[in-house]
């Protein structure tokens, strides 16, 4: 407690008394000449030399550390522009609808373009997904109508023949004939419909005669028949027309010569038949004849019309409408069917 006591009282300077006037040059001997001690005892309230130099360190380092993050303030705060308020677009992902067998491959993009501003273009992630095809229906075969099975006669000498619809019939019966020799070679087939009406005829081998006058023709459908040529092979067509018959005036100026003078009162008639090409020519000329010269004899074959109802068709429409039918098509068909062995 006296040791104490005298510590305190020794650095009190009011209870110090004034030194006595240090003479210098014999402090500096006594420093140089007299005894050096030495002592690890620190005294209370003075801090060690060690402590002092890591208080120093630790100062410069928290100096170091401040100056440190000035400088990357600085740094941020000089490479990042003004601060843009325009929110970054919206990411948009498309899912695919679900399929069975789903195929899916997500790639992304990024793109950034420089702005006048210097501020960073925001990179939008897009995902995109290939689409999804859907298997194609295969297309429907449409129904086709059954065709109705088909029949062929042939003449008794073998020479014409023609094929005809299931469900009609044919009808022989003895051809024109000019003397016995010539009676076998004739005959003639009619054909009926399902419904028993006769519909066309054929002949062949006959004798060949007829007259014809002055028409104006009008062609609605031809075809070639590619089974018959005559004995001089010109080629035979199968047609439908509608003939008007003219005036006709015998000029004597032109030689006693016919010369169609306009239409008559006549009503219009219809020919569907298989004849030469050269007598099918449309426009005003000789009605012409459908007898066709073949090795045994003259042939013609034509669809049979009412001549009790004349005209066969109310109006040229209505024909025309008539070629849309089944029993057009039946008929043309029988016709182009014909051919000579």
């Amino acid at each position: 407690m006296d040791q104490i006591k005298s510590q305190i009282s020794s650095i009190d300077p009011l209870a110090q008394e004034p030194e006595a006037e240090i003479n210098g040059e014999e402090a500096l001997a006594r420093m140089l000449t007299g005894p050096r001690v030495f002592s690890d005892t620190v005294p209370a309230g003075v801090s060690s030399l060690q402590d002092r130099r890591n208080r120093k360190v630790r100062i410069a380092g928290a100096l170091l550390l401040g100056a440190a993050a000035v400088t990357a303030g600085v740094l941020v705060a000089a490479n990042f522009g003004p601060i843009s308020s325009t929110p970054a677009p919206a990411v948009t992902v498309t899912t695919p609808e679900p399929t069975p067998t789903p195929s899916v491959s997500a790639t992304s993009s990024a793109s950034a373009s420089a702005t006048p501003s210097g501020a960073p273009t925001p990179v939008t992630p897009t995902q995109s997904a290939p689409a999804i095809v859907p298997p194609v229906a295969p297309t429907p075969t449409p129904t086709v109508p059954p065709v109705a099975a088909l029949q062929k006669f042939t003449f008794p000498d073998g020479h014409i023949s023609f094929n005809y619809p299931s469900g009609w019939t044919v009808r022989t019966e003895q051809g024109p004939y000019l003397s016995e020799e010539t009676k076998a070679a004739s005959q003639g087939a009619t054909l009926l419909d399902s419904a028993g009406a006769e519909v066309a005829r054929i002949n062949s081998g006959f004798y060949g005669d007829g007259t014809g006058g002055l028409v104006d023709r009008t062609v609605l459908d031809r075809a070639v028949v590619p089974g018959v040529t005559d004995t001089a092979g010109n080629q035979v067509e199968f047609g439908f027309s509608l003939n008007q018959i003219m005036n006709i005036d015998y000029d004597a100026a032109n030689g006693g010569m016919p010369t169609a003078k306009g239409p008559s009162d006549s009503p219009p008639f219809y020919v569907m038949d298989v004849r030469l090409s050269s007598e099918l020519q449309p426009g005003q000329t000789t009605s012409g004849t459908n007898q066709i010269r073949m090795p045994n004899g003259f042939m013609n074959a034509y669809v049979v019309f009412d001549f009790d109802k004349q005209p066969t068709f109310a109006t040229p429409e209505a024909a025309k409408a008539w070629m849309g039918s089944t029993q057009y098509a039946q008929l043309k068909a029988m016709l182009l069917s014909v051919s000579y062995n």
